[in-house]
């Protein structure tokens, strides 16, 4: 469904968007409160940022054989154990501790660029046949785990520009890539209904991907929500 390169694109598309971002952050910037409570703006860049980079360490370990069931992209996405109040709360703590630690606001950028510089080549340089384990345990196809990273880029991406005020700066290749992911399998003419234009990229893609996982605007998206749950689109189970 996924090519490495359109998806290795999508990835090097955000990761540069959102190291430009970060690396000039300030510090009234790093503490604005934003929709991911209790996290700041440095706890979710800490967060994004190591969803990304802890790619790094998959491709370190073996990989699975070949007689393990591979999750979907779509799948890891699944309401279970890796969403629970114990793993959310892991997930939140981690950040707002490393966040607490950093040298000044601009740390993650810095992070992220040095970290994405080795590991893009590196991932280029996969077999499109390889597999990885999570760290929930997940046998997947490194070009669908890699999606799942353009899906934590994209929507944190929102999340960051929403709460800083800042237009967001989603590339085209990305939302495309999430586009796809989220409305797999869903009728694709009650989804246009919705959204007309919605697989043409833009503003009604946005919309779109903000109405299934909570990122409309306060008091919209309710209705296009429901529209979209009577098409088939299987919402995603998020932290």
């Amino acid at each position: 469904m996924f090519g490495r390169g359109e998806v290795l694109a999508a990835l090097a598309a955000e990761a540069g968007a959102l190291e430009g971002v970060l690396s000039c952050l300030s510090e009234v910037e790093a503490v604005v409160p934003t929709r991911c409570e209790p996290w700041d703006v440095a706890a979710l860049a800490v967060h994004t940022v190591g969803a990304l980079t802890r790619v790094e360490a998959m491709v370190d370990e073996v990989p699975p054989g070949p007689g393990a069931g591979l999750v979907s992209a779509a799948g890891y996405y699944a309401p279970d154990v890796r969403f629970s109040p114990r793993v959310n709360g892991e997930r939140v703590r981690s950040a707002v501790e490393a966040a607490a630690r950093r040298a000044d606001a601009a740390e993650p950028g810095r992070v992220l660029r040095e970290r994405w510089a080795a590991l893009g080549p590196r991932l280029a340089a996969e077999d499109d046949g390889r597999r990885v384990v999570t760290r929930h345990g997940d046998p997947m196809l490194l070009t669908d785990f890699l999606v799942t990273r353009v899906v934590e880029l994209v929507l944190h991406g929102w999340d960051l520009a929403d709460a800083l005020g800042r237009e967001p700066w989603t590339s085209a290749e990305a939302l495309g890539l999430v586009v796809r992911l989220v409305f797999e399998g869903a009728d694709r003419g009650a989804v246009e209904r919705v959204f007309p234009g919605v697989w043409a990229g833009g503003a009604p893609s946005e919309a779109a991907v903000r109405a299934v996982t909570g990122r409309a605007p306060a008091g919209a998206g309710g209705e296009a929500r429901a529209a979209l749950e009577s098409a088939g689109v299987r919402f995603l189970a998020l932290g």
